[in-house]
């Protein structure tokens, strides 16, 4: 503040869109927005420790965003489990179990509009929609796999990607009733993380074997390899969209560990961030590249839940 004192003084500068390369500490009013606003630093994203799910499992799914989330499936005991629970952005309460218990599943769409697909249980086929009340069984996937991926934004327009049983690079796109064969992925894996949408995806990390860093982006129509993350991993987790994304968790080589280790995707390279709190592999991923959610896992066996939020940048002065 001393510092934008000396060049600015006491006076409070106007300006109709925020300043581009603002000082730290340095105050502006914004007229067009009839706002003070100050900037507070680089921009820096750290995960924090909140309320646990109500029941630690591993190898769950998650659809939604951060403050409205819902997990399903996982492990635990040992076996095929359909719990589900919802977030609300401070505590997770349990509502209807999937039809169908698994784990190594897949996930897609909202807190109120989800969908499951795959996994290890008595049909790795199988898909269920979610309603905001209850879990409905639709029609298989076309291929059963389990440690799939999903991307989509919706139950009614979904992406299914990877898997194994054996490993495969397997593409099926969801239109809200059947699942169509498309453009497989160009390197078959297992253990694979995914975001964004069904028409414009991430595919990520996986086990080949072994672990692997590949990335690919998905077009709507076929794959494209694109740069590495900078760690190989598999059974990690991701949130954000094809453009924007965050990758944390799984399971690293040589030796075998778990690992929190977090990387941000800009849509074009993979840079190192700060590392979950507690290290893990097989948690579900919701959210975006700024305001993530990591919940469950096996570190060992978890019922741990962490955000991923930024700060810094350029905030709004309020009266509270």
């Amino acid at each position: 503040m001393a510092e934008y004192k000396s060049i600015k003084g006491n006076k409070i500068q106007n300006y109709t869109t925020d300043p581009d390369n603002p000082l730290t500490g340095q105050v502006w009013y914004n007229e067009t927005d009839q706002v003070l606003k100050v900037n507070t630093g680089a921009l820096v994203g750290a995960w924090a420790t909140v309320n646990s799910l109500n029941t630690a499992r591993n190898a769950l799914a998650g659809t939604g965003i951060q403050t409205a989330a819902l997990a399903f499936g996982g492990e635990n005991p040992p076996g095929p489990n359909a719990l589900t629970e919802s977030y609300n952005g401070t505590n997770w309460t349990e509502v209807n179990d999937l039809n169908t218990g698994r784990y190594l599943l897949g996930g897609a769409g909202t807190q109120t509009a989800g969908l499951a697909f795959g996994g290890i249980g008595p049909n790795q086929a199988a898909t269920e929609l979610w309603n905001g009340t209850n879990w409905a069984a639709v029609n298989n996937l076309n291929t059963a796999r389990r440690a799939l991926a999903g991307a989509g934004a919706s139950n009614t327009a979904a992406l299914a990607f990877g898997g194994g049983d054996p490993n495969t690079g397997a593409t099926e796109l969801w239109n809200g009733t059947n699942w169509t064969e498309v453009n497989d992925l160009n390197t078959a894996r297992d253990f694979i993380a995914g975001v964004g949408t069904s028409t414009a995806a991430l595919g990520f990390g996986g086990y080949v074997p072994p672990q692997t860093a590949v990335t690919e982006s998905w077009n709507g129509t076929s794959w494209t390899e694109v740069n590495d993350l900078n760690t190989a991993r598999n059974q990690l987790a991701g949130a954000g969209i094809q453009t924007a994304a965050l990758a944390f968790g799984g399971l690293i080589p040589s030796p075998t560990l778990y690992t929190g280790e977090t990387e941000s995707w800009n849509g074009t390279s993979w840079t190192e961030v700060n590392d979950l709190n507690t290290a893990r592999q097989g948690s579900a991923g919701v959210g975006t590249n700024t305001s993530a959610l990591a919940a469950g896992g096996e570190s060992p066996r978890t019922a741990a839940t962490e955000e991923w939020n930024i700060t810094g940048g350029t905030k709004t002065i309020t009266s509270s």
